[in-house]
Parts: structure tokens; C-alpha cells; sequence
């Protein structure tokens, strides 16, 4: 069968990247304040639970020097 050489129809994808819209996006809706005060006690929650966990971890972690004083004096008592 004798095919027709024809330029793809769809030829424009190659020039994408050269290719501008003239068409705007609509613009975004701005948040009611219901929304940015929700947001806001959100982002206030997880900063708090962040530093909570801060305040009460890094006591936790450090290691008690009466506990280690014991260890030296029970070893001193042996000797």
C-alpha cells in the first residue's frame, strides 16, 4: 500500500519549550481568616509538641552524675 508522508499533527510538542500562553491562570483565592487562624494554631501545636519534647528529652539523655559518683565510690570501697 503507498503510505502519504505527512508532518506529524502533532509537531508543536517539539517546540514546547518555545511556546508562551497568552492565557493567564485565574488568580489564587486568598485563605479567610478562619483559614490563616487555623493554620496558625496548627503550626503553633507542632512547634510546641517539638519543643516539649526538647524541654523533656534533653534531661532524659544526660547522663546522672550520682549515679557515676556511686559507681566510682563502690569501686574506691573495694580496693
Amino acid at each position: 500500500m503507498f503510505r502519504r508522508r505527512e508532518p506529524v499533527p502533532f509537531a508543536f510538542v517539539a517546540e514546547a519549550d518555545r511556546f508562551r500562553s497568552n492565557v493567564t491562570p485565574p488568580p489564587r483565592e486568598r485563605a479567610s481568616r478562619a483559614q490563616l487562624v487555623g493554620q496558625s494554631l496548627i503550626t503553633l501545636t507542632v512547634v510546641g509538641g517539638l519543643a516539649g519534647a526538647l524541654l523533656f528529652g534533653v534531661p532524659a539523655l544526660q547522663q546522672d552524675s550520682s549515679t557515676s559518683n556511686r559507681v566510682h565510690q563502690s569501686e574506691a570501697a573495694r580496693r
